[in-house]
């Protein structure tokens, strides 16, 4: 599925989230949607940009995954008569402030508001970019790289700027992965290992990659194979509380969190991927990639988690 393709389901897929809230809830409580640009665009990718097929597994979908949510959060439903809001973030929000809950669940009366990230067909924690002049270690963890990795990065940036002047096409390289891929994750782990021995990264690596920014939130995953994944990450102990009249039926365990890194290197056989290993279970791989035809000066990590621990809970609802 090309990039623009995948954006256009992924925001269809939001408004089916709003629509299965609205359907659920309006029964027991008022539903305030919060009109703002975020809403009236994945409002048209719902209505006009994909196949009534396509609206209606969608919608399946994201009750399903609603209806799992409220199980652990009762609050959406039961203790009180005011207002739900419902509110779709900016995408601005995930970029500049690190926050990537697409759909925001508040009842202002009590000061309660969860959130939810939504993923159609994909389970990417993170699409980070490396460039030039991407300072990975201030944007990933607070802590900036050194001049040596710029250094060792610069010739691979220039001449990539140079083939994009000339209009080259990814197809036309020969051995990408040897000229260009290989050199730049080699220049990246050696950073990202100095980072690692000055600094106790850990903790920030986690919030930057889970994308928490101090939030708890939901991921709430479409499969096209008739499969609803959720995914609570609640790192910080504020999901799945209790009512005054209710209890949440299905409860989140605690997550143990890595607080050491083992390692990272190469994948077995692999020229484009990095895997990080951490303690207590936590794998992470990093695969770059070039996001489009057209060579560009920089190129985009797919990063996903491949390792989690036990008690890192998470429900798949057929539909």
């Amino acid at each position: 599925m090309d990039t623009t393709n995948s954006s256009i389901k992924g925001k269809a897929y939001e408004y089916a989230c709003v629509l299965a809230l609205q359907e659920i809830v309006s029964p027991v409580r008022e539903i305030e949607l919060e009109e703002n640009e975020s809403l009236v665009t994945a409002r048209s990718r719902y209505e006009k940009d994909i196949s009534e097929i396509e609206r209606s597994e969608m919608l399946l979908s994201a009750k399903t995954g609603i209806e799992a949510i409220i199980e652990m959060e009762p609050k959406i439903l039961e203790d009180g008569t005011d207002a739900l809001t419902v509110l779709l973030q900016p995408d601005n929000v995930a970029k500049d402030l690190g926050d990537i809950r697409d759909v925001l669940i508040i009842r202002r009366d009590i000061q309660w508001e969860i959130g939810v990230s939504i993923k159609h067909n994909h389970a990417a924690l993170k699409h980070s970019r490396l460039s030039n002049d991407i300072n990975f270690g201030h944007k990933w963890v607070g802590v900036p790289c050194s001049q040596t990795y710029f250094n060792d990065i610069l010739p691979i940036f220039t001449w990539l700027s140079e083939l994009k002047a000339n209009n080259k096409l990814w197809r036309d390289l020969d051995n990408k992965e040897d000229d260009i891929y290989i050199p730049l994750l080699t220049a990246f782990m050696n950073e990202f290992n100095r980072l690692n021995s000055a600094n106790n990264i850990v903790a920030d690596l986690i919030r930057y990659l889970l994308g928490s920014n101090g939030k708890d939130y939901y991921k709430l995953i479409h499969h096209s194979n008739h499969r609803t994944t959720i995914m609570p990450f609640n790192l910080y102990a504020t999901l799945n509380q209790a009512t005054t009249t209710a209890q949440p039926t299905i409860t989140i365990p605690a997550i143990s969190l890595p607080t050491r890194i083992i390692e990272l290197a190469f994948k077995e056989n692999s020229k484009t991927t990095l895997i990080l290993t951490m303690n207590n279970g936590w794998q992470i791989s990093f695969r770059i990639h070039n996001a489009s035809s057209k060579v560009e000066a920089s190129l985009k990590f797919d990063i996903q988690l491949i390792g989690q621990p036990a008690d890192l809970f998470y429900l798949d609802r057929e539909w």
